[in-house]
């Protein structure tokens, strides 16, 4: 039986979703600058472009399928290190970023691994 929705649609659709975070990223890196655990070296915002940049990249290489399986392999890794250093301190009081990045990150390989 045929899908009734492609996954190529879904594809375009997760890495519009990823460049936008990408976007968001770039655009208030001095907001999110202070998420960034102190353990990490160098400015806070240093590591927020750097995410961002990544974040646009990976939509780039899911849109083009150009290096998509280490882009979406890469991505996973981003954003389960974001729910171990970030976002699971907090997941008594607000689970959703757990949630969300625990997501993505399974949607990622998902898309990484389809041929």
């Amino acid at each position: 039986m045929k899908p009734f929705i492609p996954s190529k649609l879904a594809e375009v659709v997760f890495a519009l979703v990823i460049a936008y975070f990408g976007y968001l990223h770039l655009k208030n890196a001095g907001a999110m600058g202070g998420m960034v655990p102190d353990y990490f070296p160098g400015d806070g915002k240093i590591w927020i472009y750097i995410t961002g940049a990544g974040f646009i990249l990976a939509a780039i290489a899911i849109l083009t399928d150009i290096q998509k399986v280490l882009a979406c392999y890469l991505l996973a890794a981003v954003l389960l290190i974001f729910v171990f250093t970030i976002h699971l301190k907090s997941f008594d009081t607000n689970p959703s970023g757990v949630l969300k990045d625990t997501a993505m990150a399974m949607a990622a390989i998902l898309i990484g691994n389809k041929k």
